[in-house]
């Protein structure tokens, strides 16, 4: 029997993921100070360590809420 390849959906990953960086750009801008220095710090360390700046970028937005999720400075549902 021949192999098939599976059908895959093209997305509009690029045009996604822009949209989410301006998200990112607009939560950082409302972030408290101590959390944007936090930010900054984890971004430059992530660039020294080689990463992407979009990488970087991503990685310190999710450092730093995951931090505020655990000292309780995020909105609870």
């Amino acid at each position: 029997m021949p192999a098939t390849k599976k059908a895959t959906k093209k997305s509009s990953s690029k045009t996604k993921s822009v949209a989410q960086h301006k998200g990112a750009e607009k939560r950082k801008a409302e972030l408290p100070a101590k959390r944007k220095r936090q930010y900054k710090h984890i971004l430059e360390s992530e660039k020294e360590e080689g990463r992407s700046t979009k990488s970087a970028k991503r990685i310190a937005m999710a450092t730093v809420n995951k931090t505020r999720s655990k000292k309780g400075e995020t909105k609870s549902k």
